[in-house]
């Protein structure tokens, strides 16, 4: 079993070791960054729009090509494209609906 060291807690702060690369990030790094919360928040929403977008523009692409200059792309990779940018789309739908939603409840409660 690991325990902490001293050098490790700091009143309630615990510092985690970061074991997964995909992790955002340890209790120290959110304790230093909590200043930039918000803008943390607006890069991470501006990235996952730009992602959708790019999904977007990559199945129009794909389908322009296909129409254009059927034997140069798979039929296959513009399925999937289109079944890629069709749930991303519809994913940022749902989170913006759930969004608006969340705020008229919070605006209701009086």
């Amino acid at each position: 079993m690991n325990f902490f060291t001293p050098g490790q807690v700091n009143g309630q702060v615990v510092t985690m070791l970061k074991t997964n690369p995909r992790h955002f990030g340890s209790a120290a790094d959110t304790v230093k960054e909590k200043g930039n919360s918000e803008k943390n928040f607006g890069n991470l929403l501006l990235n996952a729009l730009s992602s959708v977008n790019n999904d977007q523009h990559k199945s129009m692409d794909l389908t322009q090509k296909m129409i254009t200059d059927p034997d140069s792309v798979n039929i296959h990779d513009v399925t999937i494209a289109l079944a890629k940018a069709n749930l991303s789309l519809a994913m940022t739908k749902a989170i913006a609906d759930k969004a608006i939603s969340a705020y008229r409840q919070i605006v209701n409660i009086r």
